[in-house]
């Protein structure tokens, strides 16, 4: 393993959404993440998919265990002993019920960072409510934020919730913590909620809103949508393009490039005028295809860039010259970021399948061949490929 983090071992619990993609992002950084899978695949009401295709359960290995036998939660906690961090995405109190939970974990290791994250917290009125992303954002006004002004909001994918709102602060959170048990040899419990984290997302807003600068109803504000200098055109050829032409300069070049008279429309900032602009930057952009936009502002201080599909984007001269996607298994995705000088995390393997490099995990991580065997024969561990 390479990465900032090698060295670092972090046992997490399966789960679906945030979970998976902090562990993706510690194993990306060269923490040696290992997955405790169940035995049978939960039904999560998700189509199944094919482990190469499970981008974000890279770079683990898998210890499938029946976690109903008393044998492979004393498996878990034993590993426990030698983590530093454990991940576990379930409503409060599962892990408790299971004989994993923190004062269980405490017990064992001391120094262990709990990381847990959920959509409403570890407690509060809503705590063991179900819930997914679109219902954690609702809660935050980032939903109420996003999508055109004279419609309704527009969910954003699930990047706001699961991933920015919550698998990066539970990430931000391990590595704090980490960073802080070696100073005084004590972990301590993570409780990262979707709904805080999204609301922290939303800190610049709050501040504006709260100041008068920014009206609290969709697209009528300078990054919202509802400034025509800031926004996505369609182009002659039915695809689109994004400008985002805010600075005085920046915004004088793209009435150049557009070829428009700054003395025949209204001031960029007049909001009365910019249905007026709208109109205006509507037809000129189309006027000409994507490409020809490309070749005549990609790379200058108008603020521009062609709107990618997924397929496009790691064809894209940038992304191919910076390597922002690589290729694992045949399959196109995301590289490791942030990037370091000198400690450069990778993708160390592909997503494993259920039980995939388990048996070899555990005596990585200790385990005796004779322990190892015994789990198998007892059916807690199933019998792995390796």
């Amino acid at each position: 393993m390479s990465g900032p983090l090698a060295g670092v071992k972090i046992l997490e619990l399966a789960g679906i959404g945030p979970g998976p993609f902090c562990g993706m992002l510690l194993a990306d950084m060269g923490a040696d993440v290992l997955r405790i899978d169940r035995l049978q695949a939960a039904a999560l009401g998700l189509a199944p998919i094919e482990p190469k295709f499970d981008v974000m359960s890279r770079g683990r290995r898998s210890l499938a265990l029946d976690l109903k036998q008393p044998a492979s939660i004393e498996a878990v906690l034993s590993l426990v002993e030698k983590a530093d961090a454990l991940i576990e995405g379930f409503r409060p109190g599962v892990t408790e019920r299971l004989g994993l939970g923190p004062e269980a974990c405490f017990a064992r290791n001391r120094r262990l960072v709990y990381g847990r994250i959920t959509g409403w917290g570890q407690a509060g009125p809503l705590a063991q409510a179900a819930g997914h992303d679109i219902n954690y954002i609702a809660l935050t006004g980032a939903l109420h934020a996003i999508g055109p002004g004279d419609g309704a909001p527009t969910p954003p994918l699930n990047l706001v919730g699961d991933f920015g709102g919550g698998g990066i602060y539970l990430a931000f959170g391990i590595a704090c913590a980490l960073l802080e048990a070696r100073a005084s040899g004590q972990g301590q419990v993570i409780d990262a909620a979707m709904t805080e984290g999204a609301s922290s997302l939303m800190a610049m807003f709050y501040g504006r809103i709260a100041s008068g600068q920014w009206l609290d109803q969709r697209a009528s504000n300078g990054i919202d949508g509802g400034a025509p200098w800031y926004g996505v055109y369609e182009t002659s050829d039915k695809k689109y393009i994004s400008i985002g032409s805010i600075e005085k300069p920046f915004y004088a070049e793209l009435l150049q490039r557009l070829g428009l008279d700054a003395k025949a429309l209204p001031g960029q900032h007049d909001r009365d005028g910019w249905p007026v602009l709208r109109a205006a930057f509507t037809a000129a952009f189309k006027s000409k295809t994507r490409d020809e936009w490309c070749k005549l502002m990609e790379g200058t201080d108008v603020c521009f860039a062609p709107v990618l599909t997924i397929a496009e984007a790691s064809q894209h001269a940038h992304n191919r010259a910076r390597q922002t996607f690589v290729e694992v298994g045949g399959v196109s995705q995301p590289a490791p970021a942030p990037r370091f000088s000198r400690t450069q995390g990778a993708v160390a393997r592909g997503a494993p399948e259920r039980g995939e490099g388990g048996a070899e995990a555990l005596a990585d991580w200790g385990f005796t061949p004779s322990q190892i065997q015994a789990l198998e024969a007892g059916g807690a561990l199933m019998r792995v490929k390796q």
